[in-house]
């Protein structure tokens, strides 16, 4: 049989072939052909060369990308993959074949602008860039704030900013079992929360073959259909699980003539692995980059000379009496080091892969998550007998509990893994939904910080009120607006009194609001005006400026250290605490409404709160981009970042719906379109869709068509 590509209305590649192989190298070829730019871009930034050609702006993630090892572990991983699973192995080989033959053909714009000729993919090429768009979702640098405020606020400080913060990617999900649908079969829906790239990060395709006919969410570079699929007997979906499964040690190092020596637990300097790469940077003189690995894992910040020269600006231990002094002053500097689970394992779960997709029931679905590494996700799955699954999957090490927390020295014992966690299971409720969106739940024994419960005790009480859910219906879950986290500002705004006749007539109309973040919506404006003037408040305000200026770590880490965005993501507990450090909130709260009050946003929410989508090149011709209804905390989850801009640089990613009754009544959509190259009449053909809370139909009848080729 010949490998058959067909696209429906929409762009989206629907694919038949003969065999696995030959179906794996078409949805290759047809990646490249649509998404060449973004296939060079994810080669590129998990190899750490993306500076070579978009110059001096990618230079800090292509240093983090060769510090941390993420190529060299991708290669590893491959190479255990061949080992334990051949056919896998065979079969990521045929993608990339494919990839290669489409690469030859790339006439993405973009080359032409930056004068790149597509490179050749490797076989472990797919690995690196699930690697690479994976290595920040735990949060890791997470743990580098926290030293800072326990550093300069006390341990008890940590709490109160913690919360789904600056760079932390989240989804909603919901399973409504047969019992509570019209057709009596299961319903999972949902969103994944990403940044929004031009092109998308995800991949309406079909694939079929005489194994399986699965369709689903791709992520462009990696073959198969890994999140968000649905085969026709079963469905699957997941969200992020927060769980925390990398750690951050302090690490003693010292050079020798024979290179670098690191202090291990056991009281001895141990051999580090140490050699300098190159990275090129267009426009600018190339920068060498000094590579090290220690026991622990790779060194991401600082080395055996310190940070930028200093030794003691990694939080050296210090000396009991004096704080301000370091314990050792002459002693050998600090640097962390990074340890990380498929660093360790040499897995990254990419076994899990193909059982996905010859899965036929629940059960198959779980064994295949068996196997998965990260991110560390929770599950959803039902299939058409009834079944369904609600679990955790990846790959979380058990250790001490400090270093769950924050960094932790390598040079003292009790710190190492332990082995791993037994990842947990939950039921459905008593009401027969599952609702997971990243707040405490059956992942709550694995992680740290958890997003608030606002978006899934939202999601819930709309599934309550309704007794019987369609397909159909789904989209107005997908779209609410309600803002459950603003009541602790406007409970403040409520006790004011005494205000100028402005201020209080902006107050009662705030309190008269319906919460509801609606893009044309004046109050939402009002409400943000004054949330963001209150987050400007309290951040700066003396008891946080030992938080204002964040240590002088790598450029990629300091979206989790900036003040603003902390104070923003944190502002419920903030407010709510029962004391803050002797800030008079009431008076913060009363400045940020007379200065709203004075100088009111003129037009509604959406003027401001525009998509902003990340693109590694802009446009030549810039595009005029929408308002968008939501916010943070609302289930339609577009997120801005508080005081600093209400532009919206992440939000669902995709949406889905998935029917166990027709798959052919499921739905989905993506927010700009199922093409990356501009000009293509499917680059941006689902975005009014995607902004109107609308789905585009999954086709899976072969007759309603148009085939495109034979390759």
């Amino acid at each position: 049989m010949a490998t058959e590509i067909y696209r429906d209305a929409w762009g989206i590649p629907h694919l038949r072939a003969g065999s696995v192989a030959g179906l794996a190298r078409a949805q290759g070829l047809v990646t490249a052909r649509d998404r060449a730019w973004q296939l060079e871009i994810e080669r590129h930034r998990a190899q750490g060369t993306s500076a070579s050609f978009l110059g001096e702006s990618a230079l800090a993630w292509d240093r983090f990308a060769r510090r941390a090892r993420l190529d060299d572990t991708a290669r590893r991983c491959f190479a255990d993959l061949e080992r334990r699973d051949p056919e896998t192995a065979r079969w990521v080989r045929a993608y990339v074949d494919g990839v290669n033959e489409g690469l030859a053909d790339g006439t993405a714009p973009e080359f032409a602008r930056t004068g790149l000729t597509p490179g050749r993919w490797e076989a472990w090429t797919p690995l690196g860039v699930w690697l690479a768009t994976h290595i920040l979702f735990a949060g890791f640098p997470a743990k580098l704030w926290r030293e800072q405020v326990a550093a300069h606020l006390g341990a008890d400080a940590i709490d109160l900013f913690a919360t789904d913060g600056p760079g932390t990617s989240g989804s909603n999900g919901w399973l409504v079992s047969g019992e509570r649908t019209v057709t009596g079969r299961a319903v999972i829906a949902g969103d994944p929360h990403r940044w929004i790239e031009d092109p998308g990060v995800y991949q309406q395709i079909h694939l079929s073959c005489p194994e399986f006919d699965v369709v689903g969410l791709a992520v462009p570079g990696v073959p198969g259909i890994a999140h968000f699929g649905h085969t026709g007997t079963v469905a699957w979906a997941i969200t992020n699980a927060m769980a925390d499964y990398q750690d951050l040690y302090r690490e003693r190092l010292r050079r020798t003539g024979a290179g670098v020596e690191a202090l291990g637990p056991d009281g001895v300097w141990h051999r580090a692995a140490r050699h300098t790469e190159i990275v090129e940077v267009a426009g600018e003189e190339p920068v060498e980059v000094e590579v090290i690995e220690t026991d622990r894992g790779p060194v991401v910040i600082g080395g055996p000379d310190g940070l930028d020269g200093n030794p003691f600006d990694l939080f050296d231990p210090v000396d009991p009496a004096d704080p301000s002094v370091p314990a050792d002053p002459s002693g050998p500097p600090v640097a962390i080091s990074l340890r990380y689970p498929p660093r360790v394992t040499g897995d990254l779960g990419f076994g899990a892969l193909l059982p996905l997709l010859r899965a036929r029931r629940v059960a198959d679905v779980d064994r295949a998550f068996d196997r998965w590494a990260e991110p560390v996700n929770v599950v959803q799955a039902a299939d058409t007998e009834g079944g369904v699954l609600h679990r955790v999957a990846g790959r979380v090490p058990l250790r001490a509990e400090a270093a769950r927390l924050r960094l932790v020295p390598a040079w003292e014992s009790g710190h190492e893994w332990q082995g791993w966690h037994e990842t947990p299971r939950a039921g459905l409720t008593d009401d027969g939904v599952a609702v997971m969106a990243n707040q405490r739940g059956p992942a709550e024994p694995l992680g740290v910080e958890f997003a608030p419960p606002h978006r899934a005790e939202r999601i819930a009480a709309l599934l309550a009120g309704q007794e019987r859910w369609s397909a159909a219906d789904m989209p107005a879950i997908h779209t609410d607006t309600h803002l459950a986290s603003a009541s602790p500002l406007l409970d403040h705004l409520r006790a004011l009194d005494a205000l100028t006749p402005e201020a209080s007539a902006l107050r009662d109309r705030l309190l008269a609001w319906n919460r509801r973040m609606d893009a044309d919506s004046s109050d939402a404006a009002l409400y943000s005006a004054v949330r963001g003037a209150v987050v400007r408040q309290l951040a700066a305000h003396p008891a946080f400026a030992a938080l204002a200026t964040p240590p002088a770590y790598p450029e990629v880490f300091q979206p989790w250290l900036a003040l603003l965005p902390r104070v923003g993501f944190a502002l419920e507990h903030l407010l709510r605490a029962e004391e803050l450090y002797g800030i008079d909130r009431p008076s913060a709260v009363r400045a940020a409404v007379e200065e709203v009050a004075a100088r009111p946003p003129a037009g509604v929410w959406g003027d401001g709160h525009r998509l902003a989508p990340w693109r590694a090149l802009e446009p030549e011709t810039p595009y005029d981009e929408p308002g968008l209804s939501g916010d943070h905390d609302c289930v339609l989850c577009t997120s801005g970042v508080p005081g600093l801009t209400d532009r919206a640089a992440r939000g669902p990613a995709a949406r889905y719906v998935w029917d166990l009754a027709r798959r052919e009544d499921s739905r989905w959509v993506v927010p700009l379109g199922a093409s990356g190259v501009p000009g293509s009449p499917h680059h941006r053909d689902q975005l009014p869709l995607w902004l109107a809370g609308d789905l585009v139909p999954v086709v899976t009848d072969w007759t309603l068509l148009k085939k495109e080729t034979d390759v």
